[in-house]
């Protein structure tokens, strides 16, 4: 029976290519692929209207590179609409908006299977329409454990006047939306869902978690409530997946159906073909339709923590046609960011492990904020000579930077892993923190700024063990990904891979200079300017308190004469053996030049 064809408009015209190559092993094509979304767009499009997209590319298939996609293309069409949101400093990501078959049909042809918008619309990137629970089983779970955990969110949301909607992921679990409309931020979205799925985890311990490694998950079912922030996108309804060796789809359930398929353990009733889907959808129409209509309030305490928390600043949005701009849509004035609760107890471990009387580290009094909803969060990475040098690694995240210990430092080449060991959760302040801890301290040595910048959250989580992330910094620039490795989970253990692409790396001389200061390691420790010192043995410093100035200098004879070991004499053996070490440098490249010229000419002779 032939299937009514999205409206197609003659000005729009989409050409498809390779529609023979061969997507998924079972034989399914490209063609197969480009002819479901163009059949099933009625349905998809209104879950995906008005929201930035980030396509998962596949232009040779499942079992080749794949590659996560948020920019349009420059040769896009000019009749594409695209939203700019903003990703670092002076910059934007042009999200492309799938508002129309054309464009759905030319994203497809480009080889995205997969679709994942974000939980707002565009100008409102704030705010979301509606709160998305990801149900992931781990080890010993299974799908049917998801809709068990499902019964139990909706039972907590029927007991709030909330109504929820499944739908399967076309992967391994299962997705529940309850659907708010009513302009809910996300400060007081992702508290709620946070709330619901700790609430759960206290109460059904040994079924449900809400952030957990993999390996202490076995046989329960992760709550991923991460998913409601202004930077991650969930897979849209009607969307296909590119998870096994034949495509399956992202498709929306009423409860009775997983109540059915639970009593009969019926797998199949749970995973849809795209002939299925559409069969579906022709007959049911859109049952999560009510998504995007129905709205509802969050209980009043987190609709007030939302308004009580200031929104990031944001700039002027406009939605694009091509290479032209259309309206303004979004503006903004505010420049105060949120400041997000519970950042104390993830600081415990740090603070524990410092006495702020004696090292001028920040003590994490929160006077750096997190960066809002509309600013990318930061990273930093520190060159730290301690008792072994290292290079710390962290990541702004829920209000305080996860840190990780990297020996070798960051890979810039393809096919290289990096052990990379997570210590505790520094405090913002530690962004820009350069200096020297005092020897006897925790970490005494010499801290440079090595690089410093913004990230994006490509994929992943923390709580999941794997992030997948593009840097922009001023020496990583590109995409890094980070990842938990089976490991002790007292002293978990990552490693650091470059991907994509190989980036250049840095240079001797960058390597050995900061990026805040351009001062090299010598230099710093030579400075001394972070380190706590005092005059009187009863006049210590207070927690916390930092100094800008050269702590003052102790004399100990006739004429101001140190004692040998001293920290003057110290910062200059210092300096001296630097400086010693960049001669025997140029002199080695010296060499090297005369030799290589002396071949040259033998050559010419």
């Amino acid at each position: 029976m032939p299937r009514a064809q999205p409206k197609s408009n003659p000005r729009r015209p989409v050409s498809f290519s390779n529609v023979g190559k061969r997507y998924f092993p079972s034989g399914f094509t490209k063609g197969d692929m480009l002819r479901y979304y163009v059949e099933i767009a009625p349905f998809i499009l209104p879950h995906l209207a008005q929201r930035p997209v980030t396509l998962i590319r596949f232009p040779e298939g499942v079992k080749g590179v794949s590659f996560y996609e948020k920019n349009a293309p420059g040769h896009a069409p000019g009749w594409l609409q695209t939203f700019p949101v903003p990703r670092h400093r002076g910059g934007f990501i042009n999200y492309i908006l799938v508002n129309d078959a054309e464009t759905l049909a030319w994203c497809a042809n480009l080889g995205a299977i997969e679709f994942h918008p974000f939980l707002h619309r565009v100008p409102a990137i704030d705010r979301p329409t509606h709160v998305a629970f990801d149900l992931d089983p781990g080890e010993g779970a299974d799908i049917f454990t998801c809709i068990e955990v499902g019964f139990r969110l909706k039972a907590l949301f029927e007991g709030l006047g909330l109504e929820s909607f499944p739908k399967v992921s076309g992967s391994k679990g299962l997705q529940i939306y309850v659907p708010l409309n009513t302009g809910a931020p996300y400060a007081g979205v992702q508290p709620f869902a946070k709330s619901v799925a700790e609430l759960l985890e206290r109460q059904h311990p040994d079924l449900i978690v809400s952030a957990m490694s993999k390996a202490l998950r076995k046989k329960k079912v992760l709550i991923d409530w991460s998913q409601n922030s202004p930077s991650k996108t969930t897979v849209a309804a009607y969307a296909m997946r590119a998870k096994h060796d034949e495509p399956f789809i992202s498709m929306p359930l009423g409860w009775d159906e997983l109540a059915e398929a639970r009593r009969r353990r019926r797998r199949s009733a749970l995973y849809f073909t795209p002939e299925e889907a559409l069969r579906r959808a022709e007959r049911l129409g859109d049952i999560f339709a009510p998504v995007l209509e129905l709205k509802q309030q969050l209980p009043q305490e987190f609709l007030e923590l939302g308004e009580a928390s200031p929104t990031g600043s944001r700039r002027a949005g406009t939605v694009r046609t091509g290479a032209g701009s259309g309206r303004r849509v979004a503006a903004g004035e505010s420049k105060s960011r949120p400041v997000r609760r519970g950042a104390g107890a993830a600081l415990a471990r740090y603070k524990a492990k410092r006495d702020f009387s004696r090292t001028h580290e920040p003590a994490g009094d929160g006077t750096m904020v997190p960066a809002g909803p509309a600013a990318a969060p930061r990273f930093v990475v520190q060159k730290h000579a301690a008792s072994r040098l290292h290079y710390d690694f962290r990541l702004e995240m829920d209000g305080t930077l996860k840190s990780w210990a990297v020996p070798k430092g960051p890979p810039f080449e393809l096919g290289v892993k990096r052990g990379a060991f997570e210590v505790e959760d520094h405090p913002l302040d530690y962004l820009e923190f350069e200096g020297t801890i005092p020897q006897g301290q925790y970490g005494g040595g010499t801290v440079m700024v090595w690089d410093i910048g913004t990230y994006e959250l490509l994929g992943g989580s923390h709580a999941k063990g794997d992030l997948k992330l593009a840097l922009h910094g001023r020496k990583m620039k590109g995409e890094w990904h980070i990842f938990r490795i089976k490991s002790d989970p007292a002293k978990p253990v990552w490693l650091l891979a470059k991907s994509r692409t190989p980036a250049r790396p840095p240079t001797e001389r960058q390597d050995d200079r900061s990026v805040l200061t351009r001062r090299s390691m010598a230099r710093i420790a030579a400075d001394n300017t972070a380190q706590w010192t005092s005059d009187r043995a009863d006049a210590p410093a207070k927690p916390g308190q930092r100094s800008r100035k050269t702590p003052p200098r102790k004399s100990t004879g006739k004429g101001g004469a140190r004692k040998p070991g001293s920290r003057r004499t110290g910062a200059r053996r210092a300096s001296k053996q630097a400086g010693a070490a960049r001669r025997r440098s140029a002199a080695r490249g010296k060499g090297r030049s005369a030799a290589n010229r002396r071949g040259t000419a033998s050559r010419v002779r």
